[in-house]
């Protein structure tokens, strides 16, 4: 094979007259310049690793610092107070050094020193402006004068020009609440969904457990959260991801979709040769640490960026009793699965990245490939799909050595994985809702076998240029991927763009290697154990019931106007929704971040209240315009207080999960410990937000519009809701529960959704309802093509 003797650097035989030594200069070359572009990289991340460790100073700063103490010197003064002069006493030289030349050392030792001591003290500073949270709880457009003293503080601690991870030295660790407020709040939340006798008995269960078991784990909690950087991330990870045995398909992993109303070219190859540079060139900028770290919306607050570290070359691998994430620090090559076969494509050339164009032409040579799959090669990646034992045991005895063992290393140390569908997705055709549902449910679980679930993430291209991702959850959350997502988006239709013909742009240079199909060697008993794999998944494929529709009769920008926080509004119009589909109420579970903290993931807001009740009920039973008004606005302040705990560390799920594992490792029961984490989310629900709004031009090109992602059900007898708030009249959800379950039906409850919407609409601003009937119209989008 061709690429087999491009590989190889030199080649020799023995003859009577010696050595015959054939070098190839074209390998040797590209070798040359693999090393050179792994050098650079870790140059770049030495590099970046200095200025991330002295931050907020700049290394420059050190050099103002020595200049400013020599000076000062040269004045007949003495900074150091003596100090200096100690130091030279003790200073290790040579005798011939002369006393003026001693002088300078001891000097720039103490500047040295007093430098570190200024980094490490802003560092401190900044640490303690970052764990004042009281800004949060204000009125806003409200702000008291210690907050903006506070702000301006911050902005002076903050340096400039942070690189991505600059702020991860001063990022407050996560508090343990006291045990007493987590209990309170806790029962606070189940109140509303317990008669008087349920709620009697898990208040006395509560009581029982914070006068006296509560407080000996809380001591362990604490001895962890001073020596972690955070008390419950790997846990969190370990215990909530890791450790799950059933399939990561639908029950973990979740999805991303491409634009709503644009497909920039139908070309398959086209769009994967765009899509796939894009994501190299967001890698280059991850680890050049050139992406600006996130904030808070609207303010200076850095958020961590802790989870960024693993996006790229990442692989869940499976075992019997834990899985593991393992990363890599750098890979040249993606794996591609197209019609039941894995290719290496390699992305970089002499050291450099592959142009669009060239990335295109190497997927053209997949897509016209002729070659069939091997024996057992098609449904391979229904492993990934199925439970994770019997996926375990199978890669422990099938794929631990020989052929096997060098394809799928391959696989799991590619810098992500990339599916050519054979399908064509989207919204089209006479009924473009139902083709969003099918859309949803192929970015979600695919046949169950052309997607490698175990990657951090894996790229869908489909046969009409459509695209999408399906990402691994223990890794990050979804933020991240959606930050990702956004840009890989953005840089595909207005940095990178195509030609009239709908190609990338660019030239292909023609000594590029040909793809490399993997060779796999699957016996029958292999064989066997991936068509059971595939049986499971399936079957779970098939039990999902899926509704994304766009919610366009009114956005943000009406919501707003009625001075109420959207994501309170939506929730609580799902909780109206939910109320008037089951005739009761559940527990709800929104998610929100903690990366306000070192290495914070996220928290639960417990998002079905006393209050949210309460107006539900009223509203339902009609009551008064100015009651049901007065009991919505006490909901939606109840909802914004507890996410803002939740944002500051004060929730109530992760510090009582915590509490459950340090139970299991002392080998005591909780009774209240274990019917708190055994109770269902029937409800759980997320908000997929919008970070790179400068990416996109609303305004003047409406129709490049994010679906959003969603996720699978969490209950067998509950729904999954994510929406996305899109511009300022968009709204987007994707909604999902099982077949298997006679009470829920995707649809149904997109419905009653969306006349909760209008219902509360029409409840706060009825001037505003009927102004969103006349001022509806849908974006003027190119056609689907």
């Amino acid at each position: 094979m061709a690429e087999a003797h491009q590989a190889v650097a030199f080649q020799f035989t023995v003859t009577p007259e010696g050595f015959d030594l054939q070098l190839s200069h074209q390998a040797l070359t590209e070798i040359y310049l693999s090393g050179l572009r792994s050098w650079k990289k870790r140059l770049i991340r030495l590099k970046n690793s200095v200025i991330t460790g002295v931050y907020p100073a700049s290394p420059s700063s050190w050099l103002f610092v020595v200049i400013a103490i020599l000076a000062t010197m040269y004045t007949r003064s003495d900074p150091s107070m003596g100090l200096i002069a100690k130091i030279q006493e003790h200073l290790p030289v040579s005798p011939s050094l002369s006393a003026q030349c001693q002088t300078v050392v001891s000097a720039v030792l103490f500047s040295t020193l007093l430098w570190m001591a200024l980094i490490f003290t802003m560092r401190l500073c900044l640490k303690q402006l970052l764990s004042y949270h009281r800004w949060m709880f204000e009125q806003h457009g409200k702000m008291s004068n210690t907050t903006k003293v506070w702000v301006a503080l911050v902005r002076i601690f903050s340096g400039r020009q942070p690189l991505l991870y600059s702020y991860q030295g001063s990022l407050p660790n996560l508090p343990v609440p006291a045990v007493k407020d987590t209990v309170k709040r806790y029962l606070e939340s189940v109140r509303p969904l317990m008669n008087s006798g349920e709620f009697e008995r898990m208040a006395s269960l509560a009581g029982e457990f914070e006068g006296r078991l509560g407080n000996r784990l809380q001591w362990y909690l604490k001895l962890k959260a001073l020596w972690a950087s955070n008390y419950v991330s790997d846990w969190w990870e370990e215990y909530i991801y890791l450790r799950g045995r059933s399939p990561i398909m639908v029950n973990s992993n979740y999805y991303g979709m491409d634009f709503l109303y644009v497909t920039p070219t139908p070309i398959q190859a086209a769009r994967a040769g765009n899509t796939i540079h894009a994501f190299l060139l967001y890698r280059r900028k991850l680890n050049r640490e050139e992406i600006k770290p996130s904030r808070v919306p609207g303010t200076v607050i850095p958020l961590c960026a802790a989870q960024c570290e693993r996006i790229f070359n990442t692989t869940r691998t499976p075992g019997e009793e834990t899985d593991t994430v393992q990363h890599w620090q750098d890979s040249d090559y993606v794996v591609v699965y197209h019609r039941g076969r894995y290719f290496r494509l390699w992305v970089y050339l002499a050291g450099r990245l592959l142009t669009p164009r060239e990335i295109e032409s190497q997927i053209q040579r997949i897509l016209e490939d002729p070659a069939p799959p091997s024996l057992g090669e098609e449904t391979l990646g229904a492993l990934t799909a199925g439970d994770r034992i019997p996926w375990a045991k199978a890669r422990k005895e099938y794929f631990s050595s020989g052929v096997n063992k060098r394809s799928l290393d391959c696989i799991e140390k590619a810098a992500f994985f990339v599916t050519l569908d054979d399908e064509e997705q989207g919204m089209m055709g006479e009924d473009p809702a139902a083709s969003l549902d099918r859309y949803a449910k192929s970015l979600l679980h695919g046949k169950c076998y052309d997607r490698w679930f175990d990657k951090s993430f894996s790229v869908v291209i489909y046969k009409n240029g459509k695209n999408g991702l399906n990402a691994e959850h223990s890794w990050a959350d979804a933020p991240v991927v959606a930050h990702l997502w956004e840009y890989v988006l953005a840089a595909d239709s207005f940095q990178l763009g195509y030609n009239e013909e709908g190609h990338c742009k660019g030239e292909v240079d023609p000594s590029l290697p040909r793809p490399l199909k993997l060779s796999w060697d699957i016996s029958p008993e292999c064989q066997e154990q991936v068509a059971q794999s595939l049986a499971v998944a399936q079957a779970l494929a098939d039990d999902v019931d899926f509704h994304v529709f766009s919610f366009r009769e009114f956005g943000k920008g009406k919501i707003k106007k009625c001075r109420i926080s959207p994501d309170a509004f939506i929730q609580l119009a799902l909780q109206l929704a939910y109320y008037r589909d089951r005739g009761m109420f559940c527990l709800t579970y929104e998610a929100s971040m903690t990366r306000l903290f070192r290495e914070g993931r996220t928290e639960t807001v417990r998002s079905c209240s006393n209050e949210s009740c309460a107006f539900v009920k009223a509203l339902e039973a009609g009551e008064g315009v100015d009651v049901c008004r007065r009991l919505f606005r006490g909901a939606a302040e109840k909802h914004q207080s507890l996410y803002r705990l939740a944002m500051t560390g004060e929730g109530i799920d992760r510090h009582l999960f915590c509490l459950y594992v340090v139970s299991k490792y002392l080998g005591v029961e909780s009774p209240f410990l274990k019917e708190v984490l055994s109770e269902p989310w029937r409800l759980s629900t997320s908000q997929t937000p919008v970070q790179q709004v400068e990416l996109f031009d609303l305004v003047n090109h409406p129709e490049y519009i994010s679906c959003g992602g969603g996720f699978g059900p969490v209950a067998d007898d509950g729904y999954g809701v994510s929406y996305i708030i899109v511009g300022e009249n968009m709204i987007n959800f994707h909604i999902s529960c099982k077949h298997s379950c006679p009470q829920t039906g995707a649809h149904k409850f997109g419905a009653q959704i969306r006349q909760a919407m209008l219902d509360l609409l029409q409840l706060l601003c009825p001037d505003q309802r009927e102004a969103s009937k006349t001022e509806r119209s849908p974006p003027q989008a190119k056609k689907d093509l």
